[in-house]
């Protein structure tokens, strides 16, 4: 059913990302899944404080944040699921739902943490990934 799975994780927070990537093992396992993971850096905002931070800010910040996926992939996804770790830049639920669909995502595993009173006003990345994404998405507590 599912040949392709996307798992979104924040390697500044690796420790939110044990429950879903367990249910991403879990599940590529099952149906003999490719796994991709995916973290995404934010963009920077205004292009003001872009040009405060420097030329090589958002390179070493991609270096920094691919080699951190590396790092948490190696130590948490076992030798039997297949994976590919992949990096972007930008707004987290538009470059979750953007790296979906180019790699033709079947399934997109997204954890979510308890809501807090901004996530009933604007909606956290977890909720406008399920609302907007055209696959299915697994959100886990």
């Amino acid at each position: 059913m599912f040949n392709t799975l996307l798992l979104a994780v924040d390697v500044n927070a690796p420790e939110g990302a044990v429950r879903s990537a367990q249910a991403a093992i879990s599940m590529a396992r099952a149906e003999g899944a490719t796994l991709h993971l995916l973290n995404v850096v934010p963009d920077n905002g205004m292009a003001i404080v872009s040009a405060s931070l420097g030329p090589d800010h958002v390179k070493q910040a991609l270096a920094a944040a691919e080699a951190a996926l590396s790092a948490w992939a190696k130590a948490t996804i076992p030798d039997d699921v297949t994976y590919k770790a992949h990096i972007a830049e930008g707004t987290v639920y538009d470059q979750i739902i953007r790296a979906a669909n180019a790699l033709e995502i079947d399934a997109i595993i997204v954890g979510a943490h308890s809501p807090e009173l901004k996530d009933y006003l604007i909606g956290p990345n977890a909720a406008r990934v399920a609302r907007h994404a055209t696959q299915s998405v697994f959100v886990v507590r």
